[in-house]
Protein backbone atom coordinates (compact mmCIF):
# COMPACT_ATOMS: atom_id res chain seq x y z
CA UNK A 1 0.00 0.00 0.00
CA UNK A 2 1.22 3.48 -0.86
CA UNK A 3 1.28 5.91 2.03
CA UNK A 4 -0.16 8.88 0.14
CA UNK A 5 -1.77 9.86 -3.14
CA UNK A 6 -1.51 13.40 -4.43
CA UNK A 7 -4.10 14.50 -6.94
CA UNK A 8 -2.62 16.87 -9.47
CA UNK A 9 -3.01 17.87 -13.10
CA UNK A 10 -2.21 21.19 -14.82
CA UNK A 11 -5.88 21.18 -15.82
CA UNK A 12 -6.69 22.09 -12.22
CA UNK A 13 -5.27 25.53 -13.03
CA UNK A 14 -8.31 26.10 -15.25
CA UNK A 15 -10.38 26.99 -12.17
CA UNK A 16 -9.71 30.66 -12.86
CA UNK A 17 -12.02 33.58 -12.04
CA UNK A 18 -9.84 35.97 -14.02
CA UNK A 19 -7.21 38.68 -13.43
CA UNK A 20 -7.29 40.35 -10.06
CA UNK A 21 -9.37 37.68 -8.34
CA UNK A 22 -7.84 36.42 -5.07
CA UNK A 23 -8.39 32.75 -6.01
CA UNK A 24 -5.51 32.91 -8.49
CA UNK A 25 -4.27 29.72 -10.17
CA UNK A 26 -0.74 30.88 -9.31
CA UNK A 27 -1.42 29.66 -5.76
CA UNK A 28 -1.52 26.09 -7.03
CA UNK A 29 1.15 26.54 -9.68
CA UNK A 30 3.72 27.79 -7.15
CA UNK A 31 2.72 25.11 -4.66
CA UNK A 32 3.32 22.30 -7.12
CA UNK A 33 6.56 23.85 -8.35
CA UNK A 34 7.79 23.88 -4.74
CA UNK A 35 6.61 20.30 -4.18
CA UNK A 36 8.72 19.25 -7.19
CA UNK A 37 11.79 21.25 -6.18
CA UNK A 38 11.69 19.75 -2.70
CA UNK A 39 11.79 16.28 -4.26
CA UNK A 40 8.50 15.26 -2.72
CA UNK A 41 7.21 13.69 -5.93
CA UNK A 42 10.09 11.23 -5.68
CA UNK A 43 9.42 10.33 -2.05
CA UNK A 44 9.01 6.55 -1.75
CA UNK A 45 5.59 6.76 -0.11
CA UNK A 46 3.81 9.02 -2.59
CA UNK A 47 2.07 8.61 -5.93
CA UNK A 48 0.53 11.25 -8.18
CA UNK A 49 -2.69 10.78 -10.13
CA UNK A 50 -4.73 13.10 -12.31
CA UNK A 51 -8.07 14.56 -11.35
CA UNK A 52 -11.05 13.39 -13.40
CA UNK A 53 -14.03 15.59 -14.17
CA UNK A 54 -16.72 14.16 -11.90
CA UNK A 55 -19.91 12.98 -13.55
CA UNK A 56 -23.13 14.87 -12.95
CA UNK A 57 -24.31 11.96 -10.83
CA UNK A 58 -21.32 12.37 -8.51
CA UNK A 59 -21.65 16.16 -8.31
CA UNK A 60 -25.33 15.73 -7.52
CA UNK A 61 -24.57 13.73 -4.40
CA UNK A 62 -24.13 17.15 -2.77
CA UNK A 63 -25.71 19.59 -5.25
CA UNK A 64 -29.17 19.98 -6.74
CA UNK A 65 -29.49 18.92 -10.41
CA UNK A 66 -30.91 22.35 -11.28
CA UNK A 67 -27.84 24.04 -9.84
CA UNK A 68 -25.45 21.77 -11.75
CA UNK A 69 -27.33 22.62 -14.95
CA UNK A 70 -27.08 26.33 -14.11
CA UNK A 71 -23.32 26.10 -13.58
CA UNK A 72 -22.86 24.34 -16.91
CA UNK A 73 -25.04 26.91 -18.69
CA UNK A 74 -23.32 29.90 -17.08
CA UNK A 75 -19.90 28.55 -18.02
CA UNK A 76 -20.99 27.92 -21.60
CA UNK A 77 -23.04 31.02 -22.42
CA UNK A 78 -21.27 33.40 -19.99
CA UNK A 79 -24.63 34.60 -18.71
CA UNK A 80 -24.71 35.33 -14.96
CA UNK A 81 -27.23 33.69 -12.64
CA UNK A 82 -26.84 35.73 -9.49
CA UNK A 83 -29.78 33.98 -7.84
CA UNK A 84 -27.44 30.98 -7.65
CA UNK A 85 -24.32 32.99 -6.80
CA UNK A 86 -22.97 32.77 -10.35
CA UNK A 87 -21.59 35.98 -11.83
CA UNK A 88 -21.13 37.84 -8.56
CA UNK A 89 -18.01 39.68 -7.46
CA UNK A 90 -16.92 36.65 -5.47
CA UNK A 91 -17.83 34.10 -8.14
CA UNK A 92 -17.39 35.52 -11.64
CA UNK A 93 -18.37 33.16 -14.41
CA UNK A 94 -15.79 31.82 -16.87
CA UNK A 95 -15.72 29.46 -19.81
CA UNK A 96 -15.58 25.81 -18.80
CA UNK A 97 -16.55 26.58 -15.22
CA UNK A 98 -18.48 23.35 -14.73
CA UNK A 99 -15.63 21.11 -15.85
CA UNK A 100 -13.06 23.05 -13.82
CA UNK A 101 -15.11 22.81 -10.63
CA UNK A 102 -16.16 19.21 -11.29
CA UNK A 103 -12.48 18.29 -11.71
CA UNK A 104 -11.71 19.65 -8.25
CA UNK A 105 -14.60 17.61 -6.89
CA UNK A 106 -13.65 14.50 -8.85
CA UNK A 107 -10.15 14.57 -7.42
CA UNK A 108 -11.38 14.69 -3.83
CA UNK A 109 -13.96 11.95 -4.40
CA UNK A 110 -11.33 9.71 -5.99
CA UNK A 111 -9.16 10.18 -2.91
CA UNK A 112 -12.07 9.16 -0.69
CA UNK A 113 -12.43 6.00 -2.80
CA UNK A 114 -8.72 5.23 -2.53
CA UNK A 115 -8.50 5.83 1.22
CA UNK A 116 -11.60 3.79 2.02
CA UNK A 117 -10.56 0.87 -0.22
CA UNK A 118 -7.09 0.76 1.32
CA UNK A 119 -5.24 1.58 -1.90
CA UNK A 120 -3.54 4.39 0.06
CA UNK A 121 -3.60 5.60 3.64
CA UNK A 122 -3.75 9.31 2.90
CA UNK A 123 -4.92 11.50 0.03
CA UNK A 124 -4.10 15.14 -0.72
CA UNK A 125 -5.87 17.54 -3.09
CA UNK A 126 -4.44 21.04 -2.68
CA UNK A 127 -6.87 22.27 -5.34
CA UNK A 128 -9.81 21.14 -3.22
CA UNK A 129 -11.35 22.41 -0.03
CA UNK A 130 -14.15 24.46 -1.64
CA UNK A 131 -16.11 24.46 1.59
CA UNK A 132 -18.52 27.38 1.07
CA UNK A 133 -20.53 26.02 -1.87
CA UNK A 134 -24.12 25.28 -0.89
CA UNK A 135 -26.45 22.62 -2.27
CA UNK A 136 -28.04 25.05 -4.70
CA UNK A 137 -25.65 27.98 -5.00
CA UNK A 138 -22.05 29.12 -5.29
CA UNK A 139 -20.51 31.05 -2.43
CA UNK A 140 -17.17 32.50 -1.38
CA UNK A 141 -15.12 31.52 -4.48
CA UNK A 142 -16.55 27.98 -4.32
CA UNK A 143 -18.66 26.53 -7.16
CA UNK A 144 -18.88 22.86 -6.12
CA UNK A 145 -18.24 21.55 -2.62
CA UNK A 146 -15.61 18.85 -3.10
CA UNK A 147 -15.05 18.53 0.66
CA UNK A 148 -18.68 17.59 1.21
CA UNK A 149 -18.58 15.26 -1.78
CA UNK A 150 -15.59 13.40 -0.31
CA UNK A 151 -17.45 12.98 2.98
CA UNK A 152 -20.55 11.82 1.13
CA UNK A 153 -18.57 9.26 -0.86
CA UNK A 154 -17.11 7.80 2.34
CA UNK A 155 -20.62 7.44 3.76
CA UNK A 156 -21.87 5.86 0.55
CA UNK A 157 -19.00 3.37 0.67
CA UNK A 158 -20.04 2.24 4.14
CA UNK A 159 -18.43 4.55 6.68
CA UNK A 160 -20.65 4.85 9.72
CA UNK A 161 -18.92 7.97 11.09
CA UNK A 162 -16.78 10.57 9.29
CA UNK A 163 -15.10 13.57 10.90
CA UNK A 164 -14.63 16.75 8.88
CA UNK A 165 -12.04 19.18 10.32
CA UNK A 166 -11.90 22.69 8.85
CA UNK A 167 -8.90 24.89 9.71
CA UNK A 168 -9.59 27.70 7.23
CA UNK A 169 -9.91 31.26 8.53
CA UNK A 170 -13.48 31.23 7.20
CA UNK A 171 -16.22 29.07 8.68
CA UNK A 172 -16.82 25.82 6.79
CA UNK A 173 -20.46 26.70 6.36
CA UNK A 174 -21.24 24.72 3.21
CA UNK A 175 -20.07 21.40 4.59
CA UNK A 176 -21.77 22.03 7.90
CA UNK A 177 -25.07 22.89 6.20
CA UNK A 178 -25.02 19.78 4.02
CA UNK A 179 -24.57 17.49 7.04
CA UNK A 180 -26.40 19.54 9.68
CA UNK A 181 -28.97 16.81 10.28
CA UNK A 182 -26.73 13.80 9.70
CA UNK A 183 -25.49 12.17 12.94
CA UNK A 184 -22.90 10.19 10.97
CA UNK A 185 -20.83 13.32 10.27
CA UNK A 186 -18.97 15.46 12.78
CA UNK A 187 -18.07 18.88 11.36
CA UNK A 188 -15.48 20.84 13.35
CA UNK A 189 -14.55 24.34 12.20
CA UNK A 190 -11.94 26.63 13.78
CA UNK A 191 -12.29 30.07 12.21
CA UNK A 192 -12.35 33.81 12.68
CA UNK A 193 -15.61 34.91 14.28
CA UNK A 194 -18.43 35.95 11.99
CA UNK A 195 -18.61 39.52 13.29
CA UNK A 196 -15.39 40.32 11.44
CA UNK A 197 -15.25 37.84 8.56
CA UNK A 198 -17.32 36.19 5.83
CA UNK A 199 -19.57 34.21 5.92
CA UNK A 200 -20.70 35.51 9.32
CA UNK A 201 -21.70 32.09 10.62
CA UNK A 202 -20.21 29.39 12.81
CA UNK A 203 -21.09 30.42 16.34
CA UNK A 204 -20.33 28.28 19.39
CA UNK A 205 -24.07 27.76 19.85
CA UNK A 206 -24.41 26.18 16.39
CA UNK A 207 -24.23 22.50 17.35
CA UNK A 208 -26.10 20.57 14.66
CA UNK A 209 -29.67 19.55 13.97
CA UNK A 210 -32.12 18.51 16.63
CA UNK A 211 -32.30 14.92 17.73
CA UNK A 212 -29.50 12.49 16.95
CA UNK A 213 -27.45 15.12 15.06
CA UNK A 214 -27.30 17.49 18.01
CA UNK A 215 -23.65 17.86 18.99
CA UNK A 216 -22.24 16.91 15.58
CA UNK A 217 -21.48 20.50 14.56
CA UNK A 218 -18.61 22.05 16.52
CA UNK A 219 -17.61 25.67 15.97
CA UNK A 220 -14.72 27.61 17.48
CA UNK A 221 -15.14 31.29 16.58
CA UNK A 222 -11.87 33.07 17.33
CA UNK A 223 -11.30 36.81 17.68
CA UNK A 224 -9.33 38.72 15.09
CA UNK A 225 -5.52 38.71 15.60
CA UNK A 226 -5.49 35.31 17.27
CA UNK A 227 -1.90 34.15 16.89
CA UNK A 228 -0.39 30.76 16.14
CA UNK A 229 0.09 29.68 19.74
CA UNK A 230 -3.47 30.63 20.67
CA UNK A 231 -4.82 28.92 17.54
CA UNK A 232 -3.03 25.69 18.40
CA UNK A 233 -4.36 25.97 21.95
CA UNK A 234 -7.90 26.13 20.55
CA UNK A 235 -7.32 23.10 18.34
CA UNK A 236 -5.85 21.17 21.26
CA UNK A 237 -8.78 22.14 23.47
CA UNK A 238 -11.62 21.38 21.05
CA UNK A 239 -10.74 19.63 17.81
CA UNK A 240 -8.63 16.79 19.17
CA UNK A 241 -10.94 15.68 22.01
CA UNK A 242 -14.10 16.12 19.93
CA UNK A 243 -12.83 13.98 17.08
CA UNK A 244 -11.50 11.34 19.45
CA UNK A 245 -14.85 11.16 21.22
CA UNK A 246 -16.70 10.77 17.90
CA UNK A 247 -14.47 7.81 16.89
CA UNK A 248 -14.68 8.36 13.11
CA UNK A 249 -13.68 5.74 10.60
CA UNK A 250 -12.21 8.39 8.29
CA UNK A 251 -11.06 11.99 8.58
CA UNK A 252 -11.46 14.66 5.90
CA UNK A 253 -9.65 17.92 6.66
CA UNK A 254 -9.49 21.33 5.03
CA UNK A 255 -6.22 23.25 5.39
CA UNK A 256 -6.99 26.73 4.17
CA UNK A 257 -3.93 28.80 5.08
CA UNK A 258 -5.66 32.19 5.07
CA UNK A 259 -5.23 32.13 8.84
CA UNK A 260 -1.75 33.58 8.23
CA UNK A 261 -0.99 37.14 9.29
CA UNK A 262 -0.01 38.07 5.72
CA UNK A 263 -3.30 36.97 4.23
CA UNK A 264 -5.16 39.91 2.69
CA UNK A 265 -8.68 38.57 3.27
CA UNK A 266 -8.72 37.56 6.95
CA UNK A 267 -7.51 38.92 10.26
CA UNK A 268 -5.83 36.07 12.13
CA UNK A 269 -2.08 35.88 12.75
CA UNK A 270 -1.17 32.20 12.47
CA UNK A 271 2.29 31.51 11.08
CA UNK A 272 3.29 28.69 8.73
CA UNK A 273 4.92 26.77 11.59
CA UNK A 274 1.62 26.63 13.50
CA UNK A 275 -0.26 25.63 10.34
CA UNK A 276 2.22 22.79 9.81
CA UNK A 277 1.89 21.69 13.42
CA UNK A 278 -1.89 21.52 13.08
CA UNK A 279 -1.59 19.41 9.93
CA UNK A 280 0.70 17.01 11.80
CA UNK A 281 -1.85 16.77 14.62
CA UNK A 282 -4.66 15.94 12.20
CA UNK A 283 -2.41 13.35 10.54
CA UNK A 284 -1.67 11.72 13.89
CA UNK A 285 -5.35 11.87 14.81
CA UNK A 286 -6.29 9.97 11.65
CA UNK A 287 -3.86 7.21 12.61
CA UNK A 288 -5.08 7.14 16.19
CA UNK A 289 -8.82 6.98 15.51
CA UNK A 290 -9.41 6.07 11.85
CA UNK A 291 -6.73 3.53 10.90
CA UNK A 292 -4.91 6.29 9.02
CA UNK A 293 -7.78 7.04 6.62
CA UNK A 294 -7.20 10.72 5.89
CA UNK A 295 -8.19 12.98 2.99
CA UNK A 296 -6.46 16.38 3.24
CA UNK A 297 -7.62 19.31 1.12
CA UNK A 298 -6.43 22.84 0.37
CA UNK A 299 -8.89 25.72 0.60
CA UNK A 300 -8.43 29.44 1.17
CA UNK A 301 -5.11 31.24 1.23
CA UNK A 302 -4.30 34.37 -0.73
CA UNK A 303 -0.74 35.25 0.24
CA UNK A 304 0.35 33.58 -2.97
CA UNK A 305 4.14 33.57 -2.56
CA UNK A 306 5.14 33.47 1.10
CA UNK A 307 2.34 31.36 2.58
CA UNK A 308 0.29 29.11 0.32
CA UNK A 309 3.11 27.17 -1.39
CA UNK A 310 4.96 26.70 1.90
CA UNK A 311 1.95 25.51 3.89
CA UNK A 312 0.68 23.13 1.24
CA UNK A 313 4.05 21.71 0.21
CA UNK A 314 4.52 20.92 3.91
CA UNK A 315 1.05 19.31 3.95
CA UNK A 316 2.04 17.05 1.05
CA UNK A 317 5.25 16.12 2.87
CA UNK A 318 3.34 15.37 6.07
CA UNK A 319 0.93 13.07 4.25
CA UNK A 320 3.86 11.30 2.58
CA UNK A 321 5.43 10.60 5.99
CA UNK A 322 8.37 12.76 4.91
CA UNK A 323 7.87 15.91 7.04
CA UNK A 324 10.01 18.93 6.28
CA UNK A 325 12.18 20.65 8.85
CA UNK A 326 11.02 23.89 10.40
CA UNK A 327 13.26 26.69 9.15
CA UNK A 328 14.78 24.72 6.27
CA UNK A 329 16.10 26.74 3.33
CA UNK A 330 13.77 26.92 0.36
CA UNK A 331 15.21 25.85 -3.02
CA UNK A 332 16.83 28.74 -4.86
CA UNK A 333 15.42 27.53 -8.18
CA UNK A 334 11.90 27.79 -6.78
CA UNK A 335 12.57 31.21 -5.26
CA UNK A 336 13.77 32.50 -8.62
CA UNK A 337 10.64 31.27 -10.39
CA UNK A 338 8.38 32.63 -7.67
CA UNK A 339 10.03 36.05 -7.89
CA UNK A 340 9.78 36.07 -11.68
CA UNK A 341 6.08 35.15 -11.55
CA UNK A 342 5.10 37.55 -8.80
CA UNK A 343 7.62 40.38 -8.73
CA UNK A 344 7.98 39.70 -5.01
CA UNK A 345 10.98 38.40 -3.11
CA UNK A 346 9.94 35.04 -1.65
CA UNK A 347 10.72 33.82 1.84
CA UNK A 348 14.11 32.19 2.22
CA UNK A 349 13.09 29.53 4.72
CA UNK A 350 10.14 27.28 5.50
CA UNK A 351 8.99 28.97 8.66
CA UNK A 352 11.26 29.42 11.64
CA UNK A 353 10.85 26.77 14.33
CA UNK A 354 8.25 24.59 15.99
CA UNK A 355 5.84 27.03 17.69
CA UNK A 356 5.34 27.60 21.38
CA UNK A 357 1.81 27.05 22.64
CA UNK A 358 0.07 26.36 25.95
CA UNK A 359 -2.05 23.20 26.31
CA UNK A 360 -5.61 23.65 27.54
CA UNK A 361 -4.90 21.41 30.53
CA UNK A 362 -2.60 24.15 31.87
CA UNK A 363 -5.65 26.14 32.87
CA UNK A 364 -8.38 28.46 31.61
CA UNK A 365 -7.85 32.24 31.65
CA UNK A 366 -11.24 34.01 31.63
CA UNK A 367 -9.50 37.31 30.80
CA UNK A 368 -8.23 35.89 27.48
CA UNK A 369 -10.74 36.31 24.61
CA UNK A 370 -9.41 33.19 22.88
CA UNK A 371 -9.90 31.14 26.02
CA UNK A 372 -13.42 32.53 26.36
CA UNK A 373 -14.20 31.48 22.78
CA UNK A 374 -12.85 28.00 23.44
CA UNK A 375 -14.78 27.67 26.68
CA UNK A 376 -18.01 28.72 24.95
CA UNK A 377 -17.62 25.93 22.42
CA UNK A 378 -16.76 23.33 25.04
CA UNK A 379 -19.78 24.31 27.15
CA UNK A 380 -22.10 24.19 24.14
CA UNK A 381 -21.13 20.87 22.64
CA UNK A 382 -18.86 18.76 24.87
CA UNK A 383 -21.65 17.33 27.07
CA UNK A 384 -23.40 16.12 23.91
CA UNK A 385 -20.22 14.25 22.95
CA UNK A 386 -19.86 12.71 26.40
CA UNK A 387 -17.00 15.04 27.32
CA UNK A 388 -16.44 17.23 30.37
CA UNK A 389 -16.42 20.90 29.30
CA UNK A 390 -14.41 21.95 32.34
CA UNK A 391 -11.63 19.41 32.31
CA UNK A 392 -9.53 17.44 29.84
Amino acid sequence: MRVARLVWSPELLEYDFGPGHPMAPARLDLTMRLVRELGLLDAPGIEVTGAPVASDAVVQTVHDPEYVAAVRAAGTRLVPDESRGLGTEDNPIFLGMHDAAARQLGGSVDLADAVWSGDVQHGVNVAGGMHHAQRGSASGFCIYNDAAAAVRRLLDLGAERVAYVDLDAHHGDGVEALFWDDPRVLTVSVHEEGRTLFPGTGHASDIGGAGLAEGTAVNVALPARTDGGQWLRAIDAVVLPAVRAFEPQAVVSQHGCDTHGLDPLAHLDVDVDAQRTAAAWVHRLAHDVAQGRWVALGGGGYAVVDVVPLAWAALVAEAAHAPLEHGMALPEAWRAVAEAMSGLEPAATLGVAAPDWRPWRDGYDPADPVDRAVAATRRAVFPLLGLDPLHD
